[in-house]
């Protein structure tokens, strides 16, 4: 019979191969749809490898927007989990750390009924991405999917001040950058620790980096 270390290593194998494999999008749902650690880029299964203080910040985040929609009184809600294909060809799933979705419009999204997925950009409010080390991703590639699927503001949250100085500036530091979709681009505006942070679409909303950061 194989030793344990040979089945260990054929185990090792089979995961890299795997993880190395390129997905179609079906298959990505049918076998990750329900894990929040990987999204879908052409193909490729990304892992984001999410931390504790990663996840204490998205939380805190979700929870003072959700605070704000409410206030407002608006039909707007935050999934508990959600994938966002902003592709209607390429093998592609994005996985917000936080989205919030307009239930007036899901009933026009063709897969909303049997997936949390959605395809339609009017569908989304807002997204949020709390930085980690693949930041490059946040500040680059996924501004310009978001822009292109419609999506009307975009934070990117970098608590750590992981991001390069060509999107956060000199000293690096913790930064939150909030995206406002004009035309079929983001303006983009920054904010640091003491100031208060500014939401187009929600303007009741009074945050600053201090308020999300980990403890």
């Amino acid at each position: 019979m194989p030793s344990e270390l040979i089945l260990r290593a054929r185990a090792t194998k089979l995961m890299a191969y795997t993880l190395n494999k390129l997905l179609s999008l079906e298959d990505f749902i049918a076998q990750y749809a329900d894990n929040p650690r990987y999204e879908l880029a052409d193909g490729e299964l990304i892992d984001m490898e999410p931390t504790g203080p990663h996840e204490a910040v998205g939380g805190k985040l979700a929870v003072n927007i959700g605070m704000a929609i409410i206030q407002a009184k608006l039909p707007w809600f935050i999934p508990r989990t959600c994938l966002i294909r902003p592709s209607g060809e390429a093998a592609t799933a994005r996985r917000p750390d936080v989205v919030v979705l307009d239930e007036t419009n899901l009933i026009n999204e063709p897969l909303w009924e049997r997936e949390p997925i959605i395809t339609l950009g009017r569908s989304v409010k807002m997204v949020v991405e709390v930085v980690s080390t693949n930041w490059e991703t946040d500040y680059a590639r996924k501004s310009e999917e978001y822009a292109l699927f419609g999506i009307s503001e975009y934070w990117i949250v970098d608590f750590r001040g992981l991001g390069g100085t060509v999107f956060i500036g000199k000293p690096k530091q913790p930064t939150v950058t909030v995206c406002q979709l004009q035309g079929d681009e983001y303006i983009q505006r920054q904010y640091r620790r003491g100031e208060t942070i500014s939401s187009p679409l929600l303007s009741d909303l009074k945050l600053q980096i201090d308020d999300v950061m980990p403890q």
